[in-house]
């Protein structure tokens, strides 16, 4: 039996914004089954992009904003021929994701946080950084081309 590809459309957007309190990343899965209504991802990159979304939206709240209420985190998904970019943008002060300890380093391996990163990495075809005079925003690709 033949496979057939998934017909996507050629240009997509959908955009939301939350406030820096972590109570609102439970709006990302909402959010994220509207893009997936238009991108029609496998059950398995759905769920790699939830975490890896969820995890940039949380570190952008807390490292990037700083709990502050005043800041927003705005989070961007276009869909471009046969790639799913989705952007995470804070309005913190920026950082240098070469600075970051590695997380597989046996000092490492107990600490309570900084394995973020270093899973977006993981779970994400590719991951930029970009700073702005006023933040950071974190770039996730998911090649589509690769789904059925």
């Amino acid at each position: 039996m033949e496979k057939t590809a998934r017909k996507r459309p050629k240009t997509e957007k959908c955009e939301m914004t939350c406030k820096s309190d972590p109570r609102e990343i439970a709006k990302v899965e909402k959010f994220l089954k509207k893009v997936n209504q238009k991108a029609r991802l496998d059950d398995g990159t759905m769920y790699r992009l939830l975490v890896a979304t969820t995890e940039a939206v949380n570190n952008a709240i807390i490292h990037g904003n700083r709990f502050n209420p005043r800041k927003r985190v705005s989070i961007s998904c276009q869909i471009k021929d046969h790639t799913l970019f989705l952007t995470v943008k804070d309005s913190g002060r920026g950082f240098d994701p070469s600075s970051l300890a590695n997380p597989l380093e046996e000092e490492n391996l107990l600490k309570e946080s900084g394995r973020g990163i270093f899973l977006i990495r993981s779970l994400m075809d590719e991951v930029d950084f970009r700073m702005h005079k006023r933040g950071t925003s974190v770039i996730m690709k998911v090649d589509l081309s690769k789904l059925g």
